[in-house]
């Protein structure tokens, strides 16, 4: 009995490369949302370090301290850090820090916000700093986790007379994301955060000369393998009845964030908002450039409201 043909070589080459052109976007679609939502984190050393090379840090080794963990909507704790200013006052401000930084990244609007008379309140981001480890969903969890810290911030200093949020970045997207929540702030400041994640990563996919339906695959896996979708991380959305007054910051020569996320949430908002565009600034360095100005701008507007 004549045992069966062997494929023709042409054919083995042509079954391989269709194995591979199948098995490609599903590895890719595995991986990618892993890149995307888990970036490799600061410690705090690490974040202090870079900060300090940068401006004066030297205010954060004197200031009044206080630790604590608060949890949040889903038993996930937060570790925070309360910075008292110096001289005595009711007002407060909770600032959040961007991607793969953690509280530390906060420092560098510190000293503005001590000055114009807040004690700060600042914290790791989930997934972040000495949190546990977790994936990052763009603002979703993000702004769930700064409502409860309003509450929490609510709850621990009953005299609060003034309350506001100042994000950068993650922090920023994820301080509008919030709003959809109704916390009980007076105020919030928006630095360089992004509208939505599909123009940032398909920004990016255009400068690294790869085609945009990465979005799709990465989004397609994120719902597999972390239960959220890419296309729902759009802070923009949380805007559509906010009536909390938002100072839009950002860098103009920001090409990783583009000024035209402030300017399409700025134009989206129902509440009082503004919109300063800092040249020669890149992203999340607006304070750093022109400090001045930015101080100037902060200050202007919390005399408004």
């Amino acid at each position: 009995m004549k045992g069966r043909k062997r494929l023709s070589r042409r054919t083995r080459i042509i079954i391989a490369a269709a194995v591979i052109l199948i098995l490609i976007p599903i590895v890719i679609m595995i991986w990618l949302p892993t890149f995307i939502m888990t970036g490799k984190r600061q410690t705090l050393d690490e974040a202090l370090k870079w900060q300090s090379e940068r401006y004066d840090t030297s205010f954060y080794e004197s200031i009044d301290k206080t630790d604590y963990t608060v949890k949040s909507f889903d038993g996930y704790e937060l570790h925070v850090q309360l910075l008292k200013n110096p001289e005595p006052t009711d007002k407060y401000i909770i600032i959040s820090h961007g991607y793969t930084d953690n509280r530390c990244g906060a420092l560098k609007y510190v000293p503005m916000y001590l000055e114009l008379g807040y004690n700060c309140i600042i914290y790791d981001l989930r997934g972040h700093g000495e949190n546990d480890e977790t994936f990052t969903t763009y603002g979703i969890r993000e702004g769930e986790d700064i409502a409860q810290l309003v509450k929490d911030t609510r709850e621990r200093y009953s005299s609060i007379s003034q309350l506001g949020l100042h994000g950068e970045s993650l922090g920023a997207a994820s301080t509008v994301t919030s709003l959809k929540y109704k916390p009980k702030v007076d105020f919030a400041v928006a630095d360089c955060g992004f509208s939505d994640i599909e123009n940032v990563l398909k920004g990016g996919f255009k400068s690294a000369h790869l085609p945009s339906f990465l979005f799709e695959l990465a989004d397609l896996g994120g719902r597999v393998r972390y239960g959220f979708s890419l296309d729902k991380m759009r802070p923009i959305d949380s805007l559509d009845d906010n009536t909390v007054p938002i100072l839009f910051i950002h860098g103009a020569e920001d090409s990783f964030i583009t000024p035209k996320n402030s300017e399409d949430m700025q134009k989206r908002t129902k509440g009082m908002s503004e919109l300063h565009i800092i040249k020669g600034a890149a992203h999340a360095e607006s304070i750093l450039t022109s400090p001045e100005e930015y101080k100037g701008y902060v200050k202007a507007f919390l005399e408004k409201i």
